[in-house]
């Protein structure tokens, strides 16, 4: 296909914030990096203003990390790495069409990294341009404040940080105000958004859902992998006073002088942090790196309930089933013989070895066995309950989804991120997706059902199994496989089971040990 290129040709737009001017490559125009706010450190964001005619040709800049990213699993997770910066308040655009009356839906994607890394391009996946060229959609994905930056409440000590605790939040809150008031000249529907978001960003879809703020700014949310029980989420209650307390100590500052901290250079900012954190945290005190719980952010909804207006949003929640994965397999699962495939197991769940191989081949029919030592423990069952307390209401959709796909690559099965491919249709960028026979068809299908989704409220799909929204009486959930099926409550028995056998799943445990950033 021959590729085109404009940028002469592309017209200047007179956005709210300025005049600005992007470029045209095969079958999307893009702007890149276009502010939506200004903010100081700990301020809440203010709309943003430019003089003349804006270049948007370069990605912004991204949100400073915590620590040093060290590559790894980039076969399973490529990513991409950009200069960093406090502001970096910005967004970027995929559209086919600059038509005020196009009325295109609109998706907004929210990087994942928890709330204290990532970016939105850190994954090779992270491009708009497939989705928006081939599902007729405005693409949009946006950088905010994470980390102390976003997260780090000092309203204790003045009322100009009242919101500090939340600052990353409000960004997010600041952007989807901008695409509102401004989408439509990007050939966008102001009135049909839908956020996504996976891992972090799928846990910052919830969190929007309960910012009174953010009501009428979006209408649809797709979670993917991005549902938590309290023990893996960081404490969300509480003030700052003791983590900044601490902070100023070991700064050689008093509490007089704690607007020093506005301007601190970052990593001695950062420093101080690493530094008094852990000590803090032991006392059960509020530390941070996490949105926090006040009359603006009305709390996770697994831990809070959800607010009324978010029984209105249709929602699709999924999982993947091997989540945190990542760790190579010691063994070939496709040459173990059927006793030796036991006695890999017999080493985690010892007398319940023969209870669990039947439990898991009802579960998962044509699955290996030893898949059961990896399968998801964190992101399934909470997925289920926030399907279960969203489909409560009785009012827009709930669809449940997992992504079962094993992968060519050491006999893989799905990790975290392994889907977001298929749902932004670009596998082509990522090589360990292409499966003869497989990838094509499943791509299209994903992709198809979250487009349709983000157009109607209802992920139908023509080469998809029927898929009905969770009821109080049934839980059907889309298995995203060489071949697709819908099950009802196909897993609860396996995931009691293996609750009441092992420990409790330590996410921060794992993730330390396969060193992997994502």
């Amino acid at each position: 296909m021959l590729k085109t290129f404009q940028y002469d040709e592309v017209p200047v737009l007179e956005t709210t914030s300025g005049k600005l001017k992007g470029y045209f490559y095969n079958g999307s125009y893009v702007f890149k990096g276009v502010p939506y706010a200004y903010a100081d450190r700990f301020q809440m964001p203010v709309p943003s203003q430019w003089e003349g005619v804006r270049d948007a040709s370069s990605y912004g800049f991204v949100c400073p990390l915590m620590m040093q990213d060290t590559p790894s699993a980039e076969l399973m997770v490529p990513h991409r790495y950009w200069p960093m910066d406090e502001h970096c308040q910005n967004l970027n655009i995929w559209t086919k069409e600059l038509d005020k009356d196009a009325k295109k839906p609109v998706v907004v994607w929210l990087h994942g990294g928890g709330y204290f890394a990532g970016s939105s391009i850190e994954q090779v996946a992270y491009d708009g341009r497939n989705m928006c060229v081939k599902g007729d959609v405005v693409v949009v994905s946006i950088n905010h404040r994470l980390n102390i930056l976003g997260y780090l409440d000092l309203s204790p000590f003045g009322e100009k940080y009242y919101n500090s605790g939340n600052a990353g939040h409000a960004d997010m809150v600041a952007a989807l105000q901008w695409v509102h008031d401004n989408i439509a000249l990007f050939g966008g529907d102001p009135e049909n958004v839908t956020i996504f978001g996976q891992s972090g960003g799928g846990m910052k879809v919830a969190d929007l859902m309960q910012i009174p703020a953010a009501d009428g700014l979006f209408h649809k949310g797709l979670i993917m992998s991005g549902v938590a029980d309290e023990g893996l989420l960081p404490a969300c209650t509480g003030t700052g006073e003791a983590i900044v307390t601490a902070m100023l100590k070991e700064l050689g500052l008093t509490v007089a002088e704690v607007e020093t901290l506005e301007n601190i250079p970052y990593p001695q900012l950062v420093q101080a942090y690493m530094k008094v954190m852990p000590q803090v945290a032991a006392t059960g005190a509020y530390v941070g790196n996490g949105p926090q719980v006040n009359d603006w952010y009305k709390g996770n909804p697994l831990q809070s309930g959800l607010r009324e207006h978010a029984y209105d949003i249709p929602m699709m929640i999924g999982s993947v089933y091997g989540e945190f994965a990542f760790a190579p397999q010691m063994f070939d699962k496709k040459a173990l013989t059927d006793k030796e495939r036991r006695e890999i197991v017999r080493k985690v769940y010892g007398e319940h070895t023969e209870e669990m191989e039947e439990i898991f081949a009802k579960t998962y029919p044509g699955k290996d066995f030893t898949d059961l030592l990896n399968i998801d423990r964190a992101m399934r069952q909470p997925s289920k309950k926030l399907a279960a307390l969203h489909a409560s209401g009785e009012k827009a959709g709930t669809y449940l989804y997992q992504f079962n796909l094993e992968f060519p690559m050491m006999n893989k099965i799905a990790w975290h991120c392994s889907d977001i491919p298929f749902f932004f249709n670009n596998t082509e960028l990522v090589e360990v997706c292409a499966i003869p026979g497989v990838t094509e068809k499943l791509e299209a299908q994903m992709f198809g059902a979250f487009m349709n989704f983000a157009k109607t409220g209802v992920p139908v799909q023509q080469d998809l199994p029927e898929w009905s929204s969770v009821t109080k009486e049934q839980e059907p959930t889309m298995i995203f496989d060489k071949e697709c099926e819908v099950r009802n409550n196909f897993d609860d028995c396996l995931l009691e089971k293996v609750d009441s056998i092992l420990p409790p799943f330590n996410l921060m445990a794992m993730m330390a040990e396969t060193n992997v950033q994502h």
